[in-house]
């Protein structure tokens, strides 16, 4: 792998907190004797098109700087261009979940950049839906009423800002009903609060919603959480927090290959934190094993 690094900038990042990062991230990764450029961000989404530029003038290693959708946008990218680009993550976003599950130290740039420096390469699985790859999670239902509130909230951000707006959606999300198979197993159609689909361990600023997922076994990792009145949505959530929502009576987990989800009608979905709308009403989720590879710390 060649030594060229480009560094993908979201500027908009952590609101507004991403553009402090450019002076810093430059100057400790160029103190390292790399070829270091730069782009960036024009508007949401534009860090696929500054990583397949990089990926097409011949960088080595493409750096994105900002949260989880900033990696997600950036490692796509890489997957679609099907050369072997390593991806470095410096925290600078919201939730900068995958960063936690990867050993990547938050609010530190020169630790980020040492890694990115002198790190080791590891393979990490994706999730594939649509035509989409995610990193992290995909969710359906409260999850994503619980994103497309935290929009309207511009005073918090991180873990907070997810905690004050799932609070703020227990009492109003309706739920959604959904057939489920399982590695070509049917469940049956029930009603549902929230389905999460892990690659990684945690979500939504730091809730841990599958603390044994494994990032190269090849598998995912899927939650559901049945629909249930306030109060058990409240235990429910309580449980979360804490790690240990699998042992509430109304929560079931599968660890599964390949994932068939069957709606009423199209629903919308996140992906690492980006809002979806699904195409039709039936949606596919397999993992890619060991598609992407990651720098993280050596000890890892």
């Amino acid at each position: 792998m060649n030594d060229r690094i480009f560094v993908v900038f979201n500027p908009h990042a952590g609101k507004g907190r991403g553009a402090q990062f450019v002076a810093p991230v430059l100057e400790a990764l160029s103190a390292g004797g790399a070829e270091i450029a730069h782009g960036l961000t024009r508007s949401p989404g534009d860090e696929a098109r500054l990583a397949r530029e990089a990926v097409e003038q011949g960088f080595g290693r493409i750096v994105a700087v900002g949260g989880d959708g900033t990696w997600s946008n950036v490692g796509n990218a890489i997957l679609a261009s099907g050369q072997p680009v390593e991806l470095g993550l410096i925290p600078g976003g919201t939730g900068c979940d995958l960063a936690k599950s990867l050993g990547i130290p938050p609010r530190d740039v020169l630790g980020c950049c040492q890694i990115i420096l002198d790190g080791a390469v590891r393979a990490i699985d994706v999730g594939r839906i649509e035509d989409k790859h995610f990193l992290n999670i995909a969710g359906f239902g409260y999850d994503v009423a619980v994103l497309e509130d935290s929009w309207s909230v511009g005073y918090l951000e991180g873990s907070l800002l997810y905690l004050y707006c799932a609070v703020r959606q227990l009492g109003s999300y309706r739920g959604f009903r959904v057939e489920t198979e399982v590695d070509g197993r049917r469940q049956g159609q029930r009603e549902m609060l929230m389905v999460i689909v892990a690659n990684a361990r945690i979500f939504g600023g730091g809730f841990k919603v599958a603390p044994w997922a494994d990032l190269d076994d090849g598998r995912l990792d899927a939650l559901s959480f049945a629909n249930m009145g306030f109060v058990g949505r409240v235990s429910a959530l309580v449980r979360l927090l804490l790690g240990n929502h699998t042992s509430h009576p109304q929560v079931s987990r599968e660890t599964a290959a390949r994932l068939v989800y069957r709606f009423e009608t199209p629903p919308t979905y996140e992906t690492d934190g980006e809002w979806n709308q699904a195409r039709g009403k039936e949606l596919v989720i397999e993992a890619v094993p060991r598609a992407l590879r990651v720098r993280v710390p050596r000890e890892s």
